[in-house]
């Protein structure tokens, strides 16, 4: 492998970015790319350590890798994006992109290293199966799977699509049971994430705080004498995706959900999206019942032990 590793300062974004347009195979990654290097890099090291890393070849830039402790677990390192041009393929340069986060990630204290987007802002949940070079990769270098995940989407292209149906109905009904649904305001997230730590855990209050008051993001809630029953945000890596959502588990069946999601998803259509994303899905059933949203892409998650 004859390019230089170096890691990469915040004014080498645009080079990132326009690098990841070449690499990423997929159309919907490549036209998303200033977004993904912007919520993993630019946004995320406010959060928790971030290294990005470049392999440089004769002055150019041919590989380019970001990384990140983990935010809920500080033992545990993020590769979250690695991309190498497609002329310096199969010639080492993810290796060493690799092998060199290992190293960094080590000495901030990680035991083990995973192939897994790192909430609140995260470029995917894990390696998509359609690029199977770097599952190939993953494996040859000892990475383990550990998981499997999906996205689903929801189809905003028209105004028939079962992911804008009206809401209005369920509205009303939830009002004469004293239930008020409403967009979020900034003033509401003292109370939307401490409901979101309490009741679900993990980093979903740190996404609230990137969706709620940002362009190209929102939240509604649900509320009941002023307790918080449910919400539903979009926007928080970037604004084509939907979630977190969650309904408190006494309040769940009672519809609030899926008013929440359709209301976001409204707002999506309305900002020109032609579809959601609705990332790392737990409940398949809900989002097709409510949403009409299907599977569409499926993630491999690895994880690797590493010394220190």
């Amino acid at each position: 492998m004859d390019a230089e590793i170096v890691e990469l300062s915040a004014d080498r974004t645009p080079a990132v970015v326009e690098l990841c347009r070449r690499a990423l195979d997929l159309p919907e990654d490549a036209a998303e790319a200033a977004e993904i290097v912007a919520a993993l890099w630019t946004r995320a090291g406010a959060d928790r350590p971030v290294v990005a890393l470049g392999a440089y070849r004769g002055g150019e830039l041919v590989g380019a890798l970001i990384c990140s402790v983990g935010t809920a677990d500080q033992r545990l390192g993020h590769v979250d994006l690695v991309a190498v041009d497609p002329g310096a393929r199969r010639r080492g340069v993810g290796r060493a992109l690799l092998g060199h986060a290992e190293r960094r990630l080590a000495a901030l204290g990680a035991a083990e290293v995973l192939l897994a987007g790192n909430p609140p802002y995260y470029a995917w949940p894990g390696i998509d199966v359609r690029y199977t070079p770097a599952v190939c990769a993953a494996l040859a270098l000892g990475y383990r799977q550990d998981r499997t995940a999906w996205n689903m989407t929801a189809d905003l292209s028209y105004e028939g699509s079962p992911a804008l149906r009206s809401t209005e109905d369920a509205e009303r009904r939830l009002a004469g049971q004293g239930v008020t649904v409403r967009r979020a305001e900034p003033a509401d997230l003292p109370a939307l994430t401490a409901f979101a730590r309490s009741t679900f855990g993990g980093a979903w209050d740190a996404e609230l705080l990137g969706s709620v008051g940002r362009d190209g993001a929102g939240c509604h809630l649900a509320e009941r004498d002023g307790e918080v029953l449910g919400f539903a945000a979009y926007g928080s890596s970037r604004p084509s995706w939907f979630g977190p959502m969650g309904t408190a588990p006494a309040a769940e069946g009672s519809g609030i959900g899926g008013v929440l999601l359709r209301r976001c998803l409204r707002d999506q259509h309305a900002a020109g999206l032609a579809a959601a994303q609705i990332g790392w899905v737990g409940p398949v059933p809900f989002y097709s019942g409510s949403a009409g949203a299907r599977i569409e892409r499926v993630f491999f998650l690895y994880r690797r032990t590493i010394q220190p």
